[in-house]
């Protein structure tokens, strides 16, 4: 179980991000995704707590370590600019691809 004062390793947040990018342009939503992630990333932070404070409600949901991992990626605001420019990057590659 993870602990909500251990932040997350490099890699971990690398993969998260990744897995969350991925699925975002697998669904064709990169340009709301990143609209939203642009408007709401001063808020991130506090995203992150109001997260802390409904764990009991939607960790039986989601599961408890997947709520923790959520919020540890919130809490940074790097972390959000970090997602905007990895599916940026995505959604290059695969405009690049669709043209050749």
């Amino acid at each position: 179980m993870r602990s909500l004062d251990q932040d997350l390793s490099p890699q971990e947040r690398d993969a998260l991000i990744e897995r969350i990018a991925q699925g975002i342009i697998r669904r064709g939503m990169e340009t709301p995704a990143v609209l939203f992630l642009e408007m709401h990333k001063p808020l991130s932070f506090m995203a992150s707590q109001g997260l802390v404070v409904t764990t009991p409600l939607i960790a039986p949901i989601l599961g408890f370590d997947n709520v923790q991992i959520a919020v540890k990626l919130m809490e940074d605001r790097g972390n959000i600019e970090r997602l905007i420019r990895r599916i940026e990057e995505l959604a290059g590659e695969r405009g690049h691809g669709k043209g050749a």
